[in-house]
């Protein structure tokens, strides 16, 4: 079976705006959606990113740069991943479309892990 990386996109603001009772709620939803793919062997790894914080690093001019990310101005961050197993990107895409994510105003995006 072939890897694939779900990064799921969002735009903070939409979640700061809930209650912690409606937080709640959420993460305890993606908790199950999570379980039932683990249970089918159709989840590697996931993980909540931090809200806060994330560095970003260019080369220029000879220098590897690091700055503050994400920045506030920006609409849309990366708020967590995870790799799933699945037999072909179609089979993925089912996966993803089930992902509670997608429900609450984000964006997944899938991408094939490149087997070396």
């Amino acid at each position: 079976m072939a890897r694939y990386l779900m990064l799921l996109h969002e735009n903070p603001a939409h979640f700061a705006a809930m209650s912690p009772a409606e937080l709640q709620a959420i993460v305890e939803e993606y908790a199950r959606w999570s379980d039932g793919l683990l249970q089918e062997g159709r989840l590697l790894q996931g993980e909540k990113l931090r809200d806060e914080g994330g560095r970003r690093l260019k080369q220029q001019g000879g220098q590897v740069l690091v700055s503050d990310g994400p920045y506030a101005e920006v609409k849309d961050v990366v708020g967590g991943l995870f790799i799933l197993s699945a037999d072909s990107y179609d089979a993925a895409v089912a996966l993803a479309r089930t992902c509670p994510h997608l429900r609450y105003g984000g964006e997944v995006e899938l991408r094939a892990i490149e087997e070396v």
